[in-house]
């Protein structure tokens, strides 16, 4: 349990980010104006319902999946029992690679427990052999975090500065 640092700008874009910073700010500017903390509670539940749907495509086994938004910090929250370390990773990476989302806080726990991965940010001329290179020592080890990211990663030339990666031990 904890949080995790992401890139607020970076990922998918699966909900209005600036409207629900726009509706904080509202908020903060009239903390006693109703609507205003109507309108920011229905777009923290807009987004955060966004984020568990995108985690649900990935078919990811969670059992009591939920998550909340703030979206005055930026901040998701994830619930849930993960089959194992691996999926519960990837649902924090779902919920962290969403544009919006600048922090995961960690409420899941695990039914098996394993190592933990370790998590990697990319940056600007990064590639998947580069990654492995760094954190392997070994280029031909690309696949390897490749296939600790599928599904959210379709290909191994496909990846972003300021996403977040899983790299699991060897």
């Amino acid at each position: 349990m904890g949080f995790f640092d992401f890139v607020k700008e970076a990922g998918e874009k699966l909900f209005h980010a600036r409207d629900t910073e726009t509706a904080s700010a509202a908020v903060a500017s009239a903390p006693d104006d109703e609507e205003a903390k109507a309108r920011l509670e229905e777009l923290n539940r807009t987004a955060a319902d966004a984020i568990e749907a995108y985690i649900n495509t990935q078919g990811l086994s969670v059992t009591g999946l939920t998550v909340t938004f703030d979206g005055a910090s930026g901040v998701a929250t994830v619930f849930g029992v993960a089959g194992d370390q691996a999926s519960k990773e990837k649902v924090l990476l779902c919920c962290g690679n969403v544009t919006g989302v600048s922090q995961v806080s960690d409420m899941m726990s695990v039914d098996q427990s394993e190592p933990e991965a370790t998590f990697y940010t990319v940056v600007s001329g990064d590639n998947l052999s580069k990654v492995a290179q760094q954190q392997y020592g070994s280029a031909s080890k690309y696949m390897l975090i490749f296939e600790a990211n599928k599904p959210m990663l379709s290909h191994p030339d496909k990846i972003y500065p300021g996403q977040v990666l899983r790299i699991p031990p060897q």
